[in-house]
């Protein structure tokens, strides 16, 4: 599965352990504590998941809605917390037993992805029935996303298949045709330049005018899912796919550690830069990168502590975007007035300069989402940043 004569990267397959222990101003115990103490009232105990976001209104912080996506998400970051040592401000196996009761919500690639991969991490003596009962061998050709090659969910159903082998061994050989299929699908949306875009091209008509232009969660998932299918695979070529697309996001990242949104598989350039979120700062942009950094024995510290600069401070606007004292830190920095919000975009692909971006026309977005700080403490709770 690996190509003859391409010189093959150093791989782990230590899936569960952070690179880099000596990570020098990273402040990773502020943030996870930050973290555990935001998602205890961000969790509805009645229906036993976490909402969609908290939203500063005049009254305070209002929970809205609910989110199993979220809720899996959470779980991962407590596990990994818990597994280091950290208690859990709520009860994750039970909240793992209501999601695994009744399954028929899952209706999601992705989704799919995300319950398999939390499941290997959490409960692996439950995978061979999850697997069974949700039919995960037919996943690619009965959800949409597959069939549209969404970037996103493709990453996260490898992901979740990679873990699973990791978890059970003895999976390997019976997983391998699905997870190398996924493996292709996720292939065939990367550049030249080493960027996803967002859906498969040519499948769809979608995907003719959206197909190469892919988020910054289409960067990152894709370095994840590909760093962990060539840890349980040993498949080189992923490996060498994730590391194009670390350096592609790296090359471009803002003057300000800025994570920017969406990104042009084309020509590897940047597109639209806002909003910057602030869980690209601090969650995912990590979680990525210090996977990627472990299995190839690569120092991702800079460009990591950059993007937490920008959280602490070091941004556009010159706040912190954190409120420890409520748990939460607000979602982005963002262009309110709506005929600009497009405007970097059209200008980068009919190849115009960009405006330059004026304070005055950003804003600080008061919300907060569990997920957010789910990739926290999955990136970050072990990590020893003495």
């Amino acid at each position: 599965m690996s190509s003859p004569g391409i010189q093959r990267p150093v791989i782990s397959n230590r899936a569960e352990q952070t690179s880099g222990s000596d990570l020098a101003g990273l402040e990773a115990d502020s943030l996870i504590d930050l973290a555990l103490h935001g998602l205890l009232p961000m969790f509805d105990p009645s229906s036993q998941l976490f909402c969609c976001r908290l939203k500063l209104e005049r009254s305070g912080l209002v929970r809205e809605g609910l989110s199993r996506r979220y809720t899996i998400i959470s779980l991962l970051g407590l596990h990994r917390a818990e597994a280091n040592g950290t208690h859990s401000p709520v009860d994750a196996k039970a909240v793992l037993s209501g999601l695994l009761q009744k399954t028929t919500w899952i209706s999601n690639l992705g989704d799919l992805g995300l319950l398999l991969w939390l499941c290997a991490l959490a409960r692996p003596e439950s995978l061979e029935e999850v697997c069974s009962r949700l039919d995960v061998q037919n996943a690619l050709a009965q959800f949409r996303e597959a069939r549209e090659g969404r970037t996103m969910e493709l990453a996260w159903f490898l992901s979740g298949l990679a873990h699973t082998v990791l978890a059970l061994p003895a999976n390997r050989l019976k997983l391998t045709d699905l997870a190398t299929r996924a493996y292709e699908l996720l292939a065939e949306n990367q550049g030249d330049q080493g960027i996803f875009g967002h859906l498969a091209p040519k499948k769809t008509v979608a995907g003719v005018f959206r197909g190469r232009i892919g988020t910054f969660a289409d960067q990152v998932y894709p370095i994840y899912a590909l760093t962990r299918f060539a840890q349980a695979y040993q498949v080189h070529s992923a490996l060498q796919m994730a590391q194009r697309c670390a350096e592609a996001i790296c090359k471009v990242q803002g003057p300000l550690g800025q994570w920017w949104w969406h990104y042009d598989a084309s020509t590897g350039q940047v597109l639209r830069k806002y909003p910057v979120y602030a869980v690209h700062q601090d969650g995912m942009a990590p979680m990525a990168l210090f996977a990627l950094g472990e299995a190839t024995r690569s120092d991702y510290r800079e460009p990591i502590l950059k993007g937490l600069a920008w959280i602490n401070g070091n941004n556009e606007l010159g706040r912190d975007v954190r409120d420890a004292s409520a748990g939460v830190i607000w979602r982005s920095i963002y262009r309110p007035a709506s005929w600009k919000k497009y405007r970097d975009e059209v200008c980068e692909l009919l190849r115009l300069d960009q405006p330059a971006v004026l304070v005055g026309d950003l804003m600080t977005l008061c919300e907060c989402r569990p997920y957010h700080l789910g990739w926290i403490l999955y990136a970050f709770a072990g990590h020893n940043c003495e």
